[in-house]
């Protein structure tokens, strides 16, 4: 395999490396620490869950929908006008004081509010396998980038090995030269490999910036010394079982599920709009004269039934893009599952293609090592030029480089799979880290809890400490 080659500050990049790859008092920093802190430290994740808490209040709103309505109204109204008797002209005027209370009841509207209610909740359920799924995306993001940065260091330290063995090479080269056992030539092919060997280094070191970077972004914080993993998950070889599991808990296909219950609730609001409505209603108010000493006061309650006779074909128009949006639920439905179950087959085929390529990795190292030795004895002998040494050496690197590259695909391709059934959650991963209750804000918002209620003040309570994190 042949790495990237870009030049860099070649001290800087170095001290990075030492620094990542330097003993450290503490333990070695392993995976599972790595995703506790991309799982703790997401914005992703707290921006989702804060769009969770906004569907949640949808619910509070509809549940609002079905109790009393309660509003107060106050005005001073200033009326005037000119009189004209007798051929005299006089002006006349009067200032009032209006205070009212109207209060209105639902009784029956054939269950639209209820079936808002119901639709509402399950946009909420929806929203809930949305933020699984961010949580999949943070955590696989996670792997990457922790496997990434170990890829990187393990490539520059092969790189600065590598350039160590050239440096020899070429001062071997230079002895035989100056005892004539070789050409100029065979010096000038050692020089051009160190040469190549610390542009390598270079662009290793950079791509190792890159990751470290990378780790930061994904993490949160940036990397100490990072342990190789060495468990893998527990997987299940049969791909079919697997496809059958993801079908049943995939969090984008349960997601599709309760948009097309949510659609389906949504046609049957649509036509009960069509509907008429009972209301109960009643108004109480007072009106105080200014300007003198009237003051009377009113009241009035009554049973109001109203509906709608003509709105252009508004209401129609309604229920038609309801049950358009409905199909495009079902479709979307149809294909989330098929995706689910593609994503399924393409893991495990990664998955089989890593192992294989680790397997042939290995093999290639231990056949490009015994090359190198023989190849570089026999040069002692006179057998083998200079290129012959270095053209095994430089097999001998890519072969090394592919092995570093394998290792780290297959954890990266393992944890794929968990994703693709939708296993790669902090609870799934039993990482040890309280865990976000979605339920929990909406248990509390579910009643639409009004500010001055104990359940509105320990909600107060809630948002204060959410937005003090």
């Amino acid at each position: 395999m042949n790495l990237k080659t870009s030049f860099t500050s070649f001290g800087a990049a170095l001290g990075l490396a030492v620094l990542l790859t330097a003993p450290l008092a503490a333990r070695a920093e392993t995976l599972a620490d790595a995703l506790k802190s991309a799982y703790i430290n997401s914005g992703l994740l707290d921006q989702n869950r804060a769009l969770l808490r906004a569907a949640d209040e949808d619910v509070a709103q509809a549940v609002a929908g079905l109790r009393p309505i309660i509003d107060w109204t106050t005005d001073v109204t200033r009326d005037f006008g000119r009189t004209r008797s007798f051929g005299r002209t006089r002006n006349t005027g009067t200032t009032s004081l209006n205070l009212g209370i109207t209060a209105s009841f639902l009784l029956y509207d054939f269950g639209r509010r209820d079936l808002i209610v119901e639709s509402t909740k399950e946009t909420v359920l929806a929203t809930r396998q949305t933020l699984i799924s961010i949580e999949q995306f943070v955590l696989l993001t996670g792997v990457n980038a922790y496997m990434n940065v170990i890829r990187n260091s393990e490539f520059v330290a092969l790189r600065e090995n590598n350039l160590r063995l050239l440096r020899q090479e070429l001062r071997a080269a230079q002895d035989r030269f100056e005892v004539g056992e070789v050409t100029r030539t065979d010096v000038a092919q050692a020089e051009a490999a160190v040469a190549n060997a610390q542009s390598g280094l270079a662009g290793a070191q950079g791509d190792l910036a890159r990751a470290v970077e990378e780790f930061g972004s994904a993490i949160g914080r940036s990397p100490g010394a990072l342990k190789t993993p060495t468990a893998m998950p527990n997987l299940s070889g049969n791909v079919q079982a697997a496809k059958s599991v993801a079908m049943r808990r995939h969090p984008d296909l349960l997601k599709a599920q309760h948009d097309v219950a949510a659609a389906e609730l949504n046609i049957q609001v649509a036509a009960a709009a069509m509907k008429p409505q009972l209301n109960l209603i009643g108004r109480v108010g007072a009106t105080e004269d200014l300007s003198g000493s009237d003051l009377s006061r009113t009241g009035s309650f009554g049973v109001e039934l109203r509906g709608p006779i003509y709105q252009g074909g508004r209401l129609s128009a309604a229920k038609r893009q309801a049950m358009a949006q409905r199909d495009a639920q079902r479709g979307a439905l149809h294909l989330a599952g098929l995706q689910v179950t593609q994503d399924v087959g393409d893991a495990y085929a990664n998955l089989r293609a890593a192992r294989a390529s680790r397997a042939a990795s290995r093999e290639e190292v231990r056949a490009a090592t015994v090359a190198f030795d023989g190849v570089r004895e026999e040069a002692k002998l006179g057998a083998r030029t200079t290129l012959d040494v270095l053209d095994a050496e430089q097999n001998l690197l890519n072969a090394k480089a592919n092995l570093i590259s394998a290792n780290a695909d297959v954890v990266i391709a393992a944890y794929s799979v968990l994703s693709s059934i939708g296993e790669l959650t902090a609870k799934d991963l039993n990482l040890g880290v309280q865990t976000y209750d979605p339920s929990a804000y909406y248990n509390l918002v579910k009643t639409a809890p009004v500010d001055m209620s104990p359940q509105g003040k320990k909600l107060d309570r809630v948002l204060r400490a959410i937005g003090k994190n």
